[in-house]
């Protein structure tokens, strides 16, 4: 591995770089941003399926899923809008946080960003994790949302 050059093949100039520790490591860095998305996904996949956590929060939904009268499809029996916005509000808090987080970025930098949104997902997963009724679990959502919008656009800028 040499130094990087620019080199002109078919007319066109780019850079031929080489492969070094910060490389390699700002390019873990910005998939780790993107594993966020693919680990909440899991997880609340797995989460809203649970028996303990559809009694306590959606009762219905529980009571449709044991219902055995109804010959309906497996995820029929999950049709429930707040269950729905329980699952969505991560990724549209998510989008929104996304679109500020640039111009945030830009006045106060990126490490003090990446902090906001580690604040923010902090915040989220104790709201969740002490959550005591669907409101405070959308709550916890949101931010959650928040934190991982501002960590997809941040980690993937590089210093």
């Amino acid at each position: 591995m040499g130094a990087g050059a620019f080199v002109e093949t078919s007319g066109i100039k780019h850079y031929e770089g080489r492969v070094t520790p910060y490389v390699l490591m700002t390019c873990f860095v910005a998939a780790m941003g993107g594993l966020l998305f693919g680990y909440d996904l899991g997880i609340t996949g797995g989460v809203t399926s649970m028996d303990e956590f559809l009694i306590k929060f959606f009762p219905r939904v529980y009571k449709k899923m044991k219902d055995e009268t109804h010959n309906t499809n497996q995820y029929c029996k999950f049709d429930d809008q707040i269950l729905t916005l329980f699952t969505s509000s991560l990724y549209l808090a998510a989008l929104i946080a996304s679109f500020f987080a640039s111009t945030i970025t830009r006045m106060m930098g990126r490490k003090a960003s990446m902090f906001l949104g580690g604040l923010f997902f902090l915040i989220g997963a104790i709201l969740n994790g002490l959550a005591a009724n669907v409101e405070m679990l959308i709550v916890g959502r949101l931010l959650l949302g928040f934190g991982v919008g501002f960590c997809n656009q941040v980690t993937i800028l590089s210093n």
